[in-house]
């Protein structure tokens, strides 16, 4: 995200609230394990240009093959990975030829990508609904960004379809920020206009739980797991906006085994 007239203050290279540019599998490895240190569970790198950092089309690609590898070693000493925010299928090769486990966005895909993907066991978070708040708003965006959105616009279904048909294990995500995190749900709406509901409710629950390494205590309702549930009003295996209207049909969230919102007697009255 570093503006083109930003000039780091020391020879480490720039620091965002975002984002850290580093250059070097040295510079990689000291980053990494400083993140990691500090607490994250997993790392992320950008490994193809973005519709929203000014500096790079969206075909360049970003880290060499060594920076990657250096960053996925790194992240295996503490039995975590690292998601790629890629979005072309030349990107996507890359990562995962270096061991990247999770691809977020793939929205310039292909068959051959897809497959690479599948055949490694990795995953790909699509996120359509950060594409369709942006295009509903364009003036928001910066120089040059709309003409990148455009780029991505009309290829994200069709990657998200090339992958569903390879079979990848499709996780479920928005990438919506700031202002825009109040449409979190509509990412199912923009899902089930490829996918069959059923397949994007499991993207959301057990896909999701087996990317992050939660299997059997979140994405599931069984003995031994954390007990976070929804009750929601209708079938959202018929309709997703059951799901994509919470504030019409969410009825009930139980976190942890407790209930944090009961709106069923409010219904019943």
């Amino acid at each position: 995200m570093r503006p083109a007239d930003a000039v780091p203050l020391c020879s480490c290279g720039y620091s965002g609230a975002l984002s850290t540019v580093v250059d070097g599998p040295d510079e990689m490895r000291r980053a990494v394990r400083e993140q990691l240190r500090q607490g994250a569970t997993q790392i992320k790198l950008f490994v193809s240009g973005g519709v929203l950092s000014p500096t790079d089309p969206l075909w360049m690609n970003q880290f060499t093959d060594e920076e990657i590898r250096a960053a996925v070693e790194e992240a295996a000493t503490r039995r975590t990975y690292v998601m790629a925010h890629a979005h072309t299928a030349e990107a996507v090769l890359r990562c995962i030829h270096n061991g990247v486990r999770s691809i977020e966005h793939g929205t310039l895909m292909d068959r051959r990508s897809a497959d690479a993907v599948a055949e490694a066991g990795a995953f790909v978070v699509p996120t359509l609904a950060i594409v369709d708040a942006l295009r509903q708003d364009a003036t928001r965006l910066p120089p040059g960004a709309a003409e990148k959105l455009n780029m991505i616009a009309d290829q994200n279904a069709e990657s998200l379809a090339v992958c569903a048909a390879a079979g990848v294990k499709l996780g479920f995500g928005t990438d919506l920020f700031g202002q825009l995190r109040d449409r979190q749900a509509h990412e199912f709406i923009s899902r089930g206009r490829v996918q069959s509901a059923a397949e994007v409710i499991r993207s959301a629950t057990r896909v999701n739980a087996e990317l992050v390494n939660m299997s059997g205590q979140i994405g599931t309702i069984a003995p031994g797991a954390f007990a976070d549930i929804i009750g929601v009003a209708g079938d959202p295996f018929q309709d997703l906006r059951v799901l994509a209207e919470p504030e019409t049909h969410l009825k009930l969230v139980i976190r942890g085994g407790e209930i944090v919102l009961n709106r069923l007697t409010e219904s019943q009255s």
